[in-house]
């Protein structure tokens, strides 16, 4: 029964619909007539019966059933799902060497940790393009801090990752196989001799653990994030190790594992070579790197900017100053974006969010 406008309650005569035959007077399935939960005795209607009028309910008072009829109920509002969050920023941050006070005042810039150093940036993304060590005062601190930052950034939704350095392959073949002679193709050669030469630390050797060892180990060489082909050296001789990501990394992994001497200082040697990308055809050879493993730009770190820009300066600092780096060299084309802004060399130590448009 429901209101009219401006009327008392409306009501309708009940028709053979309302009434309708209830489920326990169903016809039985024909086999198991007798089973209990049938309504009727086996045989009382025959096979196929329908029920019809004369087995409905006989009103025979002669008024109208009147049945009350209410407006249906508004269907329940639909609920958005709950939205599922993509991945947060993406950023990048170019060789460190060491310089723990530099790295810690970059990244609390950028918003990406507190004021006690502790993940403060939720699902963001960082990477690290490697060179953790050598030339700067604490390059076990920088491993350690990133190993932890890596742990909270995990636990608040995001990431905290690094690639592997042509130092951390230093630093590893130093520690394995020290003045042991590997032939580096004009004589011999030893680790040992070639990280003191790069500005290896006898701090950062005397601090070093086995877990450092087993971090650094596991490092991928490469990565694609966001069209963004992020990997340390900007040199080709990525491809003399897999023609995919995986096969580069894999590669690099097993040259670790067997641990021949010789053979990791060749891999060592390959990722040390730098300015593939500088000179007229550097853009062709992006290109080939592009093609191989994807993406749409480098992102590389290991050659100082001042070094591409064909600036004076020393990688070690010897001169006792260099130029001013204000942030990444974009170049070849726009399709390689250096990340090293020379810290060892009075430049910037750079924490970048990708992607990068000047």
């Amino acid at each position: 029964m429901t209101q009219g406008a401006g009327q008392g309650p409306v009501v309708r005569t009940a028709t053979l619909r309302d009434f309708r035959v209830p489920p326990y007077a169903q016809v039985p399935v024909q086999g198991h007539a007798g089973h209990p939960g049938n309504a009727f005795p086996e045989g009382e209607f025959p096979e196929g019966y329908t029920p019809t009028e004369r087995d409905l309910p006989v009103i025979n008072r002669g008024d109208t059933v009147q049945v009350a009829t209410a407006p249906p109920p508004a269907p329940a509002p639909l609920t958005e799902p709950a939205p599922v969050p993509g991945p947060g920023p993406l950023y990048v941050v170019g060789d460190v060497h060491g310089y723990l006070e530099e790295l810690v005042a970059a990244l609390r810039e950028q918003g990406l940790i507190d004021a006690d150093g502790h993940w403060a940036a939720g699902n963001a993304r960082l990477w690290f393009l490697g060179d953790f060590t050598d030339r700067g005062p604490d390059g076990i601190g920088v491993i350690d801090l990133v190993m932890r930052l890596s742990a909270e950034a995990a636990a608040a939704g995001g990431y905290c990752k690094a690639l592997m350095g042509n130092h951390e392959l230093l630093l590893i073949g130093a520690k394995r196989f020290g003045d042991t002679p590997v032939n580096s193709g004009a004589g011999t050669a030893t680790f040992q001799a070639a990280w003191l030469l790069n500005g290896g630390q006898k701090s950062d050797m005397d601090r070093l653990q086995d877990v450092h060892l087993q971090w650094m180990s596991r490092l991928d060489a490469i990565v694609e994030e966001d069209g963004h082909l992020l990997l340390h050296s900007d040199t080709t001789a990525y491809l003399e190790y897999g023609s995919t990501i995986e096969d580069v990394n894999d590669t690099v992994h097993e040259i670790l594992t067997r641990n021949d001497a010789d053979e990791c200082w060749d891999l060592f040697r390959k990722l040390t070579k730098r300015f593939a990308f500088r000179d007229e055809g550097g853009h062709l050879a992006v290109g080939e790197l592009l093609a191989a493993y994807g993406g749409q730009r480098i992102v590389h770190g290991h050659s100082p900017i001042p070094y591409l820009l064909g600036e004076v300066g020393s990688e070690d600092g010897e001169d006792g100053g260099g130029p001013s780096v204000e942030g990444p060299h974009v170049y070849a084309d726009g399709l390689a974006i250096a990340m090293d802004g020379g810290v060892t060399m009075a430049g910037k130590l750079l924490v970048v969010q990708l992607p990068l448009y000047n």
